[in-house]
């Protein structure tokens, strides 16, 4: 993967990069405690930042991680916040596909909590 310059494809996530990890925990709906498994889950994070990158940290964009932020639902997406979360999945990648998503999905049709967001004309 090294090979491929980190401007090529989306997917920057490259050279130095040894391991991709994905924390997920999963409870019932019946459970009246959602939050004792989002606090272990984020527990987890605090264990392991010692050994994960950070400054920035970063994060593979099939593994979502809502806790870097999320579009607002039903709401044009805020670029600045966007720009927070999105420099993470795809550092220097975001502006060129903010662009790209702009001129093939002007009306941000496809879209979740943390999809590219479109520029506003």
């Amino acid at each position: 993967m090294a090979k491929i310059p980190e401007s090529e494809i989306p997917f920057p996530h490259r050279e130095g990069v040894i391991f991709k990890i994905q924390y997920l925990t999963t409870w019932l709906d019946s459970d009246k405690r959602p939050s004792k498994h989002i606090n272990w889950i984020r527990d987890l994070y605090s264990y392991m930042r010692p050994y994960v990158s950070t400054h920035p940290r970063q994060a593979y964009v099939n593994y979502r991680d809502l806790d870097l932020g999320m579009n607002k639902k039903n709401a044009k997406s805020n670029l600045k916040k966007a720009q927070v979360w999105g420099a993470k999945y795809f550092k220097d990648n975001f502006n060129r596909l903010v662009t790209i998503k702009s001129k093939v999905d002007p009306d941000n049709f496809f879209r979740h909590e943390q999809s590219i967001p479109t520029l506003h004309v």
